[in-house]
């Protein structure tokens, strides 16, 4: 069963962990491997089938899920807003990474939205790091 997560990660090209207990979203990959977060904002706010509210994307093997809302948030079930926004987010992630470096714990929630209840953590890890590897050593890697 692992190697089939482990093939979805792969092809994710990082790893989500879901931590309800500390709020946050982690994505931990390699700076090339977390870009592929801000592709995926890019392609859900250029399909036209997420112009309507509620329209949504589930992403890697637990399903990581961006939908489209009236109003930005990161909550327990989504990171949500209208495609603008959606695209200001796949921005911010990009520029944050132009200048991430290995070891880095890039936090973006204030400039995305203020009041959310989650926070999105960039774990960035060095070049050729493989995202199964999050899920194997969790505790150990998190920081």
């Amino acid at each position: 069963m692992f190697e089939h997560y482990a093939k979805e990660w792969r092809e994710l090209g990082f790893y989500c962990h879901h931590d309800t207990k500390n709020r946050e979203y982690r994505l931990i990959g390699s700076r090339s491997g977390l870009k592929r977060f801000s592709d995926l904002l890019r392609a859900f706010v250029a399909d036209p089938r997420n112009e309507l509210k509620s329209e949504h994307e589930h992403y890697g093997p637990y399903g990581l899920e961006v939908m489209t809302w009236p109003e930005a948030g990161i909550d327990d079930h989504a990171i949500h807003g209208p495609l603008p926004k959606l695209a200001e987010l796949a921005l911010m992630v990009e520029r944050q990474l132009a200048v991430a470096k290995p070891g880095d714990h890039i936090s973006i929630r204030d400039a995305f939205a203020p009041n959310a209840e989650f926070s999105i953590i960039l774990d960035v890890r060095p070049d050729g790091f493989d995202p199964p590897a999050a899920e194997e050593g969790f505790e150990e890697t998190a920081g």
